[in-house]
């Protein structure tokens, strides 16, 4: 009894410890004032660990917040790195198709939405003939530079993104088309226009209010356990003082086992993010800064190409 009993102390105590977090600014060149680079290689409840986050002022004015997307075709983060004039920072941002190359979430570039949701996915098996229509969590910035994260909804035929500032339900239905009308039919009440200059999508969302908050349930983006599995991640958030927090983690070797998703979703909340979304990790996780490797890319440290990346520019 008093063996189980100092092994759940010890359990409990490291679960909830403190990451301890070195800044490794010169690592990457002249960096701005308002932009830092953290590193931490503290174990995660018992399994290896190696994560980093930039943090960069949304308030100041040398930085441009910013992203870019392709059309049926795929770069790596240095090819964004080289055809956006080197910015700051390059990071892999929303889901992807291997088989078409395009997005599965939203991409809001100069205020114009340029990739959307995938709205309509299709069940397997006995349910084959069942739609699933989801609302993914997209982080956003407005024209003032203030941040947000919310559940989308893309009408492509208007190039009109709409947002819910709570988690919404995804809907079950028999045809594969969801418009705008079936959505007011639904949910008129919670889905407004979402005027953003800048937008990636991803999901789950991880932390709301401050608090550790998974929708997974309500978007339906992993199923069954595997929010818990751990991989290499890719995360963007913001804090009370109006500052980005873009996070990555490695996984899937010897010496980082990577996160799950309610891992991440603490450690974010911890670093001091009142709201963070989850964005494709896996082989895809990959950040830059001043065009140099942050983390080491799960694939052998071969970068995946991806068609959307999220990236800060100097003024």
């Amino acid at each position: 009894m008093r063996i189980f009993l100092l092994s759940f102390l010890f359990f409990s105590a490291n679960s909830h410890a403190q990451t301890n977090w070195r800044n490794i600014d010169l690592h990457y060149g002249e960096l701005p004032s308002s932009f830092h680079v953290y590193e931490s290689k503290d174990s995660v409840n018992g399994k290896p660990n190696i994560m980093y986050y930039a943090i960069a002022s949304l308030n100041s004015p040398d930085l441009h917040f910013t992203s870019d997307t392709t059309l049926n075709r795929r770069l790596t983060p240095a090819q964004y790195f080289k055809k956006n004039d080197s910015p700051l920072l390059v990071v892999n941002a929303g889901f992807f198709s291997f088989a078409t190359n395009r997005n599965l979430n939203t991409v809001v570039l100069d205020g114009k939405l340029v990739a959307i949701n995938e709205q309509s996915i299709r069940e397997h098996g006995a349910d084959s003939n069942k739609y699933f229509h989801s609302f993914f969590g997209t982080f956003g910035i407005m024209k003032n530079n203030r941040p947000d994260i919310a559940w989308t909804f893309s009408d492509s035929s208007a190039g009109i993104l709409y947002a819910a500032q709570k988690p919404v339900p995804f809907v079950v239905s028999d045809r594969a088309a969801f418009t705008k009308k079936d959505l007011m039919k639904i949910h008129h009440a919670r889905f407004k226009k979402w005027k953003v200059e800048t937008a990636v999508g991803g999901g789950p969302v991880l932390v709301q209010n401050g608090e550790v908050s998974v929708t997974n349930n309500e978007e339906r983006k992993f199923y069954g356990k595997a929010i818990y599995d751990r991989h290499p991640r890719t995360a963007i958030g913001y804090t009370k003082n109006n500052e980005i927090v873009i996070f990555v983690c490695e996984g899937r070797s010897d010496s980082a086992a990577g996160l799950t998703l309610p891992q991440m979703a603490k450690i974010l909340k911890d670093i001091g993010c009142v709201e963070a979304l989850n964005l494709d990790g896996g082989g895809s996780t990959c950040m830059l800064v001043n065009g140099l490797p942050v983390n080491t890319p799960s694939s052998k440290g071969i970068e995946r190409a991806v068609p959307s990346v999220f990236m800060i520019k100097q003024k």
